[in-house]
């Protein structure tokens, strides 16, 4: 395994991250352990959850999985960096979302003891909370900080500008803010390229992207729909609409030598913003698949030819829109 530091901070952490939200809905509490005991031998030290994970309203059934997985003991829990997030609805009562101080100190409170332990690595904010002053944010995350609740904070699907807003209201305080950015980045959806990347880097931010095979159309989908998978109607929507560029996209892989979805994985990892791209394997034959990635090296002509398949904004703002 490749390590490299989040952000800014001397926090050292694997180069992939393994996402849960597989686990509990789709993949069982017996094999979601297997698959974090695997996840430890390939020395991969980053897992990332939020309260919101298991699809049962308030229950958070993933940070359960992951909280009985640490209560074995053998070291795990002092092995992983655990990320968990924030914002989401917990409950039908009010306050029971977003980022209001009570609902921080109510869903930190809900996370540690799901999650078995004492403290998290990096909380997250799960989504920007328009309603909650910054003042009110950082005080509380301060407060956890100072309890020892919490060790950084992090972000995600935040806006270029919302990051910048964090930052200068954090340095106000003389707090650290932000560490990192979880944001939608992939060949397909490259929309953060424009300001949420640039933002990250100029702020010393970690970009952890998220769904990173953009939900399966890079993972080398028309070969598996030629072996007789079937997939959802929205990808099979997607696989109409993207269906060149898909077909160029396996071209160039199967040229390559390599699988899609390590040659996808790669292509973050070239990107020196990006920390850990997050895996969200099912099985453990997924999980090791994917350490290939790093692997894969790309000359200036494949990156190129990439760009012209999966062409992103243009480059960063202002110059991507305007001279």
């Amino acid at each position: 395994m490749e390590f490299t530091q989040l952000g800014r901070t001397g926090l050292t952490v694997s180069r992939l991250c393994l996402g849960t939200m597989n686990f509990g809905p789709h993949t069982t509490e017996e094999d979601s352990f297997a698959i974090m005991d695997k996840a430890l031998d390939l020395e991969i030290n980053f897992f990332d959850t939020a309260n919101v994970y298991g699809r049962k309203l308030g229950e958070g059934i993933t940070e359960q999985i992951i909280g009985r997985w640490f209560a074995q003991g053998g070291g795990r829990r002092e092995k992983t960096v655990i990320a968990t997030k924030v914002f989401g609805r917990m409950g039908t009562w009010p306050n029971q979302s977003r980022v209001s101080a009570l609902n921080i100190r109510q869903a930190v409170e809900g996370s540690l003891k799901r999650l078995q332990t004492d403290y998290i690595d990096i909380y997250q904010m799960h989504h920007i909370d328009r309603n909650s002053p910054w003042e009110e944010t950082w005080q509380a995350m301060e407060t956890l900080v100072r309890q020892g609740k919490i060790l950084y904070v992090g972000s995600s699907n935040f806006a270029g500008w919302h990051i910048a807003k964090a930052q200068e209201a954090a340095r106000a305080r003389h707090f650290l803010g932000l560490v990192s950015e979880q944001c939608l980045y992939n060949l397909k959806d490259r929309m953060s390229e424009l300001e949420v990347l640039p933002a990250s880097r100029d702020y010393g931010l970690g970009i952890i992207p998220w769904s990173p095979l953009a939900g399966g159309l890079l993972g080398g989908i028309l070969q598996k729909i030629k072996e007789g998978r079937r997939a959802d109607e929205g990808t099979q929507e997607d696989v109409k609409k993207y269906h060149a560029q898909i077909e160029a996209w396996e071209k160039f892989c199967k040229k390559m030598g390599e699988k899609p979805a390590d040659v996808a994985l790669a292509w973050l990892l070239a990107n020196p913003v990006v920390t850990a791209p997050i895996i969200g394997p099912r099985t453990l034959q997924q999980l090791t698949g994917s350490l290939r990635a790093l692997k894969i090296k790309f000359t200036k002509a494949e990156m190129q030819k990439l760009d012209e398949i999966w062409p992103g904004p243009g480059g960063e703002a202002p110059e991507a829109y305007a001279w």
